[in-house]
């Protein structure tokens, strides 16, 4: 099993309280790696928040590279941060020349793009970058969006957050989500390492979807570019995720019933059953197979986290008005936000998605028999 940590808060916090979470979880993980997700950032990118955010690793001819392929296209580096490290890194880190974090002002041409063609274009350019770098092995991106930076490595979480120097402020943010991997399936690969990024929509699960296949086959048979990729079976959380929301034009309290949708006697004394009996129908090549919980981020900054009907990997969520947080065990809960009312942990079952909005208020519980609040 993988371990989960995610946390929201008004107030800007340092990347070291994910790892801190996850140090106290690492029986479950392996040090296999870790991934972060961080957005709604702080310091430097405050105040460029509409700025693209590239992150990613390069070695020095990568890094040429992509300076000739951005300037080609017309963007100029806003703001940077650069990561260089010691030339012997610790044991179980790769060797690598630079971690990249960089924001650019857009284009010219750009300026007056509809928000729809704006983010197929920047999807595009990262797709585009990620196959050089495939081509070459000079560069692997894993974000190019605003307000956004990712940043994964091969490793022991704790042992790779000091070698990289995760605390310093630039790199503070108000929405962070933490993954350590436990390596059971497949070889170790960067692109295959939680949480996974599309369009504004990030998700990590911890778990195995053995129903990958037909997933992935319906979601590349889309026509949609950025559903490409797939080294790791849970990637697909994140594009289902994307496609309910772009494609389908539903929230996330539908999310379960795309996932996991509801038994066929259940959906008949269901107040939308004829919505759900279609959506059931047209999107049965999306059901998962698990066990699987899932915690996500969208666009607006809103956490969540699901389970699937076999409730088998472990999940809670706690916290207070400002801060909360989602964790696979309540022991990383603790680590974060010790301070809470314990007695309002919720952990969701397998017909519940248990959220917390952007204003970070509370924990509203979404269960798979309420009335849909939206359907297109």
């Amino acid at each position: 099993m993988c371990r989960l940590f995610a946390i929201t808060s008004q107030e800007p916090m340092s990347p070291m309280k994910a790892i801190d979470a996850m140090d106290v979880m690492r029986e479950g993980h392996d040090g296999s790696g870790v991934g972060l997700f961080l957005r709604d950032l702080a310091g430097p990118f405050e105040e460029i928040k509409n700025a693209p955010i590239l992150s990613g690793i390069f070695s020095e001819k990568g890094l040429r590279r992509l300076d000739t392929f951005m300037m080609d296209c017309g963007f100029m580096t806003k703001y940077k941060i650069t990561i260089k490290v010691p030339k012997t890194p610790p044991a179980g880190v790769p060797k690598r020349d630079i971690y990249l974090i960089r924001a650019y002002e857009y284009p010219e041409e750009w300026e007056d793009l509809p928000e729809s063609e704006l983010h197929y274009r920047l999807l595009q350019t990262r797709l585009t970058l990620r196959q050089m770098g495939e081509d070459a092995g000079d560069m692997i991106v894993f974000s190019f969006w605003p307000d956004v930076i990712m940043i994964k490595e091969i490793g022991d979480p704790m042992t790779v957050a000091r070698y990289l120097n995760l605390d310093r402020k630039e790199l503070w943010a108000r929405v962070i989500m933490a993954q350590g991997r436990q390596n059971t399936n497949y070889a170790i690969n960067l692109y295959a390492c939680h949480p996974f990024f599309i369009q504004g929509f990030a998700s990590m699960t911890n778990g195995e979807n053995t129903a990958f296949i037909p997933i992935r086959q319906f979601l590349s048979s889309r026509g949609f570019p950025g559903y490409i990729g797939y080294q790791s079976d849970s990637e697909v959380f994140t594009h289902i995720l994307h496609y309910l929301y772009t494609h389908l034009g539903l929230d996330i309290e539908a999310y379960k019933h795309v996932i996991t949708p509801l038994q066929d006697a259940d959906i008949d004394s269901h107040p939308d059953k004829d919505f759900l009996k279609q959506l059931k129908q047209s999107c049965r090549q999306l059901i998962i197979d698990g066990p699987n919980c899932v915690i996500g981020c969208l666009p607006d900054h809103t956490l969540f986290m699901a389970q699937d009907r076999k409730k088998l990997r472990p999940g809670v969520v706690g916290g207070r008005p400002g801060c909360f947080a989602f964790s696979s065990e309540i022991c990383g809960l603790d680590a974060a936000i010790p301070d809470r009312d314990k007695s309002k942990d919720f952990q969701p079952m397998y017909l519940d998605t248990a959220i917390v909005g952007p204003d970070r208020q509370e924990v509203k519980i979404c269960c798979q028999t309420d009335p849909l609040p939206h359907q297109p």
